[in-house]
């Protein structure tokens, strides 16, 4: 059975962030089944407003009012007339909007994917709240399923504690054919002036909309590292970037901290295995999974990330990676001190068994079975009807 079906996301490629990233291996894994998907997204300057991408119909709509990520897109309301299932991915300020007006007007089975709580401060962060409470939680409790990526981030967010949601787990995944075990680039660390010296990656958006993301106590926690063969990658582009060098210049790190910038997605794979070990220090739950966990995984190389609810999901202790208490400067250098002081035939086994268990339980391949699982079980019940719990987790 072919659907058509309509993905709704505040950001996409070639924005880089998690979100945008799930809807596109989402879409990609629908079209390879023999779906007609549509993306509906924000628009980007420079980049076409319609075009198919790897089979995907990409619409990048025009805001009437934008700030960060969030961006009012009412004509949702009338795009999404003729679809067999509308997929939202949240949180989408702006969007959620018209999605919600359209649901109270339409039969459309809705999926939703939570994928982070949005935590901010004093009085914006109230605002949100109460958004959330009278759009995002009603139109979640009408989802024909409520996805979140992990039942333990499930269980800590506000929304997940909902009894009206018919939770189930969606994890996410990782793209194993282009992140995959290949020989360490040496070349690219003689280009980026690193070799011979042991590497500690960081992969994100250094933007204000992902200032959890804990580069500063990445920064601090390296400096107290004290070690001069020890040199640090931060990969990403964003209007945080020139905050985070002064802060590198102003510990003394400006010799051993690398910014390259933007990573196009062909070469990004090669700076995971160049690196010994990859560390996501996030600080708050807005980080809820962690995509470059997986990517570096993938890569076989281990990792370090913040004991936060779902991102501690991805890494098992003390077997391919180690947790850390988030914004603990202290603790993440010692657990970077005892890494790369492991034998190198000690992490490459780590990252193996990482290797082995992205393979198993996250390819796009085997979360796309899920998810086209999950569409056929919604579109079984008649108008108004709720599908039966289906576990689709681990």
């Amino acid at each position: 059975m072919s659907l058509r079906i309509a993905h709704v996301t505040a950001t996409f490629p070639p924005y880089q962030a998690g979100t945008g990233i799930v809807a596109y291996y989402n879409a990609v894994e629908l079209v390879r089944r023999g779906h007609e998907v549509h993306v509906f997204t924000t628009d980007i300057p420079g980049e076409p407003r319609e075009e198919m991408l790897d089979g995907v119909h990409i619409h990048r709509l025009v805001p009437w009012a934008k700030h960060g990520n969030a961006a009012l897109l009412p004509q949702l309301l009338t795009r999404l007339r003729g679809f067999d299932l509308v997929h939202l991915h949240l949180p989408f300020y702006g969007g959620v909007e018209a999605v919600w007006a359209f649901t109270t007007m339409s039969a459309t089975p809705l999926v939703t994917t939570h994928h982070q709580d949005v935590v901010l401060p004093s009085v914006l962060g109230r605002l949100t709240a109460l958004h959330d409470d009278f759009f995002s939680r009603r139109l979640m409790s009408k989802a024909r399923f409520a996805c979140f990526t992990s039942r333990d981030y499930a269980a800590y967010s506000k929304f997940g504690r909902d009894d009206r949601l018919n939770i189930t787990e969606l994890p996410n995944g990782v793209d194993v054919r282009r992140f995959s075990l290949k020989p360490r680039d040496e070349r690219l660390a003689v280009e980026l002036g690193i070799d011979g010296q042991k590497v500690v990656l960081f992969v994100g958006a250094l933007d204000r909309a992902h200032y959890f993301k804990g580069v500063h106590q990445l920064l601090e926690a390296v400096q107290l590292l004290a070690r001069e063969d020890v040199s640090l990658i931060v990969v990403g582009a964003g209007n945080l970037r020139e905050e985070y060098w002064q802060k590198a210049k102003e510990l003394g790190l400006s010799e051993r901290v690398i910014f390259p910038g933007f990573v196009p997605d062909d070469t990004l794979p090669d700076y995971y295995r160049l690196a010994d070990v990859t560390v996501l220090p996030s600080v708050t739950a807005g980080e809820a999974f962690g995509l470059v966990l997986l990517e570096s995984l993938a890569c076989g190389t281990p990792v370090i990330a913040s004991n936060l609810p779902g991102v501690r999901t991805v890494v098992a202790d003390g077997v391919d990676g180690y947790l850390v208490a988030p914004g603990d400067s202290a603790d993440l250098k010692s657990k970077l001190e005892h890494i790369l002081n492991l034998p190198g035939e000690t992490r490459h086994e780590m990252g193996m068994t990482g290797r082995r268990k992205v393979e198993a339980r996250y390819s796009w391949q085997h979360i796309g079975d899920l998810l086209e699982g999950l569409y056929i079980e919604a579109l079984k019940q008649p108008a108004g009807g709720r599908p039966a719990h289906v576990e689709t987790g681990r």
